[in-house]
């Protein structure tokens, strides 16, 4: 590869970091071209690239990009999974498939510009997806506000029923 060539693909990759939400570094070692043919086609589907490149392009493209804290985890036969969208899908998607192929595995994580280890990793892919955690965190904040609508309304109810127990006892006193 000459001079002109790797600063195209550093320039490349310094794109895709620099609009990644989050990135996973994985080894691939031992892994088979079909074996890894088929991981790279179940990313994509999900929205998620993989890309295997030279260690010190990646570590250079990395700098100044949300994937910098990683730049160390770049040595030996490693790839790089990211999303421009979902942080936490890349990490789905990774855990997913090195639980059906030990070959492969997770080293290191960037998540939302946060650095993760592979322990990390694995309890932040088993999260339920955002929109469930969005509507759980709605449900949480609006039971209190049910809850006091209901007591006042309960407060009401026997107020009125109160009224209506002294009107007709009124009524038959008099």
């Amino acid at each position: 590869m000459n001079r002109k060539d790797k600063e195209k693909a550093i320039s490349e990759l310094k794109e895709e970091f620099s609009r990644a939400r989050g990135a996973v570094i994985a080894e691939y070692k031992g892994m088979t071209v079909e074996e890894l043919t088929d991981f790279r086609g179940g990313l994509r589907e999900l929205g998620i690239q993989y890309k295997v490149v030279k260690n010190t392009l990646a570590r250079i493209a990395s700098e100044g990009t949300p994937v910098a804290p990683v730049r160390d985890y770049f040595s030996g036969p490693v790839g790089i999974a990211f999303s421009h969208e979902d942080a936490v899908k890349v990490a789905k998607g990774i855990i997913r498939y090195s639980a059906r192929n030990e070959k492969l595995k997770p080293v290191a994580a960037v998540v939302e510009g946060k650095l993760v280890d592979a322990r990390e990793l694995k309890a932040i892919a088993e999260l339920p997806p955002r929109e469930v955690l969005l509507s759980v965190l709605a449900g949480t904040m609006s039971a209190p506000l049910s809850k006091m609508a209901g007591a006042l309304q309960a407060t009401l109810s026997s107020f009125g029923h109160a009224m209506n127990a002294l009107l007709a006892k009124k009524e038959q006193a008099s």
